[in-house]
């Protein structure tokens, strides 16, 4: 048996980043696997920002939650306009003494129909899109995409649809060129300009209406979806359909230690927060608040968004249930006492890009949950920085957890950034640092995660919920 090898006083000076795989036992690695099956379900069942509120909300009432606000109930749900959801475990201390915060967004990038969407030309029918959040638009054509979302009918009637998932279902595609003619149209142009927002026109239809001359393809379309639907052209206006891939969370490799999906930004962080607050086994000394916000990919705009007065809300509702009254002084003091983890995911580093990357600096897949003290691009430019103070608190609790856990950063000095909600939270007052999981892929179709990353970002918001 070999001897271990020593180390010496110096060498324990280092910062050193291990893998989060190394030294586990089949025991523990058996339940990081376990609990990535719970969170493949959780993927496949929320496609969109509603279905990932509904189902969140779902598996909060079976952990005994409910959203009856009352004085004697301390797991409370509260949902604002099905699009956002806040779960709560009320703590031993007065809301006014501060609350633990993990919020994180459950919208992704996405196509979404035009309001006037429905046209005929070349004999197809088809649908015009319009992107949402930062995509690669070339990884949206020539694959199989789903159309989820929800339709009110003329006289108000809600149909939520879920069209391309299940293998009876049709699907959808936005065709792209053969190769064979794509050098002018395409091949001598920049990779972001070779295919453009209104060329993402999904096919939607083929077979004309027999009796009629012009549009006829459209119509047989209208007439399909009118007679299972009741659906007329007008309805488009007054709906919200979002087309997605179809596509199954699954294992990636031969040791299946990755997780393949859409969506894992941000609902990988989404789903590890709310079960870190359905898993606390006794009452926490703070208030713990899972709060899925919507809009992220968009900049926080709007008013299911981290830039809304929402969360003021409902800290309103949390100070009345305790018979005061919720003034701004009072608000505006506990904000302040409070701590949030800006859960997002953070830009692991792909070995065939590693240029983008200062790698002192960046996240490694499979070595645990990330702390990024600051976003924005560049000279920091929109970002909240975390001050060290912070910094130190979290640390102190993920080393006394013995959550495996890592510093990160969002690509080189100048190549190029993004944002996260944290400084929508941090401008309330709170103490904010962004905190979440390593991904591939990000942005994409299909996302890569770690399973180990995913288990140790839900150790991670457990012990900041369990934290005095």
């Amino acid at each position: 048996m070999p001897k271990k090898k020593k180390v010496s006083k110096l060498d324990k000076l280092r910062y050193k980043r291990v893998s989060a795989w190394k030294g586990l036992s089949k025991k523990e690695i058996d339940k990081i696997f376990k609990y990535a099956e719970g969170y493949k379900i959780y993927l496949d069942k929320g496609k969109t920002e509603r279905e990932s509120v509904i189902y969140s909300i779902k598996l909060a009432k079976k952990h005994g939650f409910t959203d009856k606000l009352s004085k004697t109930k301390d797991k409370l749900i509260l949902s604002n306009k099905g699009k956002a959801v806040a779960i709560i475990y009320k703590g031993r201390k007065s809301i006014l003494d501060g609350f633990k915060l993990v919020a994180a967004h459950v919208d992704a990038p996405r196509l979404d129909l035009k309001a006037n969407p429905l046209y005929e030309d070349e004999d197809l029918a088809l649908l015009k899109t319009h992107y949402y959040g930062g995509i690669k638009k070339y990884h949206w054509v020539n694959r199989p995409l789903a159309m989820h979302g929800v339709i009110f009918l003329r006289g108000g009637k809600k149909l939520e649809i879920s069209i391309g998932e299940d293998i009876s279902d049709p699907i959808f595609v936005i065709s792209d060129l053969l190769p064979h003619l794509a050098y002018k149209v395409q091949g001598t142009k920049k990779i972001s300009e070779a295919i453009t927002g209104e060329k993402l026109n999904i096919i939607t239809g083929s077979i004309p209406v027999s009796d009629e001359e012009k549009d006829a393809i459209k119509l047989h379309i209208l007439k399909i979806l009118n007679e299972k639907y009741g659906f007329e052209e007008e309805d488009f206006l007054s709906s919200e359909i979002e087309i997605v891939p179809v596509s199954k969370a699954r294992d990636v490799g031969f040791d299946r230690g990755l997780v393949g999906a859409y969506g894992h930004d941000d609902r990988i962080c989404s789903y590890t927060a709310i079960t870190s607050v359905f898993n606390l086994k006794s009452k926490p000394e703070y208030t713990a608040i899972a709060l899925l916000i919507d809009k992220e990919e968009v900049g926080s705009e709007g008013n299911t968004s981290a830039q809304s007065r929402w969360l003021i809300e409902i800290l309103g509702d949390l100070i009345k249930l305790e018979g005061k009254e919720p003034t701004e002084y009072r608000t505006t003091k506990l904000l302040a006492k409070s701590y949030c983890l800006s859960a997002d995911v953070a830009a692991g580093i792909n070995p065939d890009y590693k240029e983008v990357h200062e790698k002192r600096n960046a996240p490694r897949m499979g070595y645990g949950i990330t702390l990024v003290k600051f976003t924005g691009s560049r000279g920091k430019g929109g970002s909240s920085d975390a001050n060290a103070e912070l910094v130190s608190y979290i640390r102190e609790i993920f080393n006394k957890a013995k959550v495996k856990w890592q510093v990160g950063e969002l690509g080189k000095v100048d190549e190029g950034g993004g944002g996260t909600i944290a400084k929508y939270i941090s401008n309330l007052g709170v103490e904010t640092i962004d905190c979440g999981t390593p991904v591939l892929g990000m942005h994409s179709p299909l996302e890569l995660a770690s399973k180990v990353d995913l288990y140790e970002t839900y150790k991670g918001y457990s012990a900041f919920f369990k934290a005095k």
